[in-house]
């Protein structure tokens, strides 16, 4: 089930951010992706794309809890540095034949959204941070 069929209305902020929906979708691909390699990546590859994943929608609903607009940009490169982790690990999963080209096509996508995603949220909240700061300039002046 994507993050369009359903769509969260929540009172926590975290689940109605696209960012954490999409991560959310990653997260339940890569889980069933991964249910086919190999019993000996229990520990390994697959351990390791699973813990990236849970961290993208997680640090997400963490940096939304009350946070400063500065501290909750700092869980945003947190999850982006996870996106890039998951980039490199699917990438050898797919060299090492775990899947096939068209599963690994459907999950750099999804991938592809989520870094869109959270990049474009990360970028609108230092936008606010440097329209305050300007803000908060004019009213000293």
């Amino acid at each position: 089930m994507r993050s369009e069929e359903r769509a969260v209305s929540s009172n926590k902020p975290h689940k109605n951010l696209l960012a954490w929906q999409k991560g959310i979708d990653l997260v339940l691909a890569i889980y069933n992706a991964t249910k086919n390699f190999p019993s000996e990546e229990i520990y390994g590859l697959t351990s390791q794309l699973r813990r990236a994943a849970i961290s993208v929608p997680s640090n997400i609903a963490e940096g939304a809890a009350d946070r400063t607009p500065q501290q909750f940009c700092n869980f945003l490169s947190n999850s982006i540095g996870s996106l890039n982790e998951i980039d490199t690990q699917l990438y050898i999963g797919f060299l090492l034949g775990y899947m096939a080209e068209n599963e690994y096509q459907h999950l750099y996508e999804l991938l592809d959204d989520c870094l869109a995603f959270t990049y474009g949220l990360r970028k609108s909240l230092r936008g606010k941070m440097v329209r305050g700061k300007q803000k908060r300039r004019s009213v000293m002046e």
